[in-house]
């Protein structure tokens, strides 16, 4: 079998170009959406960080109320935001530390914001608080509280945590404009992806239609002239793919048949001479028989009439013989 660019291979080319195109675009847009995922999740965590920031002075809030309040009623009730307080705020402390990860800058004001906290936790929440359960002690933790050094570790832990969201607030909108940006660059791919694969498949649909279709509508018109009797017309040369080989192949058959028609026409032209041949002799035969058969007739009317003379000669000697006897015995009696 000769070597030729067959179908089978030009439309796996073309699905082939199609698979890789796709691939490439699924590529190119996992690769934008993974960016974008990215950038959504530094801002997602962003948006957690500054959640978390004001969990922490929640909780430090809750715990500096439940204190005053306990201190200035001295009810044990009164110390239920403190007590909820504080797992709240260690609770805070260790999602922030997930969320800020390795960052050297928010590690460190986090851990001087902890350190605040720690800081009035001891010195000031628990000791006024067992101060003040004492009624001998309780003027000294009112005064533990209300001196100013609670304040200071509020100041400090406020400080830090501003600081902390000041950085978040740059993050954000850094992360907010990589968000942006990643959205237009996955439109961007999108759009040039989709583009690109319907700019292949219209030049894969003409190079189907220039290779395949038009060729087949060629080779369709040739048989159907064919089937209705015409021999005499050829197809182009065609490609090196199937339907060239086809075409050639049609050609060969044709011209085949055309000869196989021509030595038909021959060999029926030899027949009608024979038969025309045969017909004159047979007329000739059926002339001669009835030249023949005329004869045979005359020759049988002869006989007749010789017979019939035969008969009349017969009676004539019949009636002479019958005659003499008469005389013959007249004459005896007259002697």
């Amino acid at each position: 079998m000769p070597n030729t660019f067959g179908l089978n291979r030009t439309l796996g080319g073309a699905i082939g170009v199609i698979a890789l195109v796709s691939i490439l675009s699924s590529g190119a847009v996992l690769a934008t959406r993974n960016q974008l995922q990215a950038a959504t999740d530094a801002l997602d965590r962003s948006n957690q960080v500054a959640r978390g920031l004001d969990a922490f002075r929640t909780a430090m809030l809750n715990q500096e109320t439940g204190l005053r309040g306990y201190l200035i009623t001295g009810r044990e009730s009164s110390l239920e935001p403190y007590r909820w307080g504080r797992p709240a705020l260690d609770e805070t402390i260790t999602r922030l530390r997930s969320l800020i990860g390795n960052d050297a800058e928010r590690s460190r004001l986090m851990t001087d914001a902890e350190a605040a906290a720690r800081a009035w936790q001891t010195d000031i929440g628990e000791t006024a608080i067992r101060g003040a359960a004492d009624p001998t002690t309780r003027p000294e933790a009112v005064r533990i509280e209300a001196e100013g050094r609670g304040k200071q570790f509020f100041d400090t832990l406020r400080g830090k945590l501003a600081a902390i969201d000041a950085l978040e607030e740059q993050t954000h909108a850094a992360q907010a404009v990589r968000v942006a940006q990643a959205e237009r660059n996955e439109s961007l791919a999108l759009w040039s992806c989709t583009l690109l694969t319907l700019l292949i498949c219209l030049g894969i649909g003409i190079a189907i239609n220039r290779l395949i279709v038009r060729p087949l509508v060629r080779v369709m018109g040739f048989v159907e002239h064919v089937g209705e009797g015409d021999l005499s017309g050829t197809l182009g040369q065609g490609g090196h793919n199937e339907i060239g080989r086809l075409g050639r192949s049609l050609n060969t058959m044709v011209a085949g048949l055309s000869d196989l028609a021509r030595t038909n026409r021959t060999a029926t032209a030899d027949l009608n001479a024979a038969a025309a041949e045969i017909r004159a002799s047979v007329q000739e035969q059926a002339a001669s028989v009835e030249e023949q058969f005329a004869a045979v007739q005359e020759t049988a009317a002869t006989v007749d009439e010789i017979t019939h003379s035969g008969a009349q000669i017969g009676k004539r000697a019949t009636e002479v013989i019958a005659t003499a006897q008469a005389t013959a015995q007249t004459s005896r009696q007259g002697l």
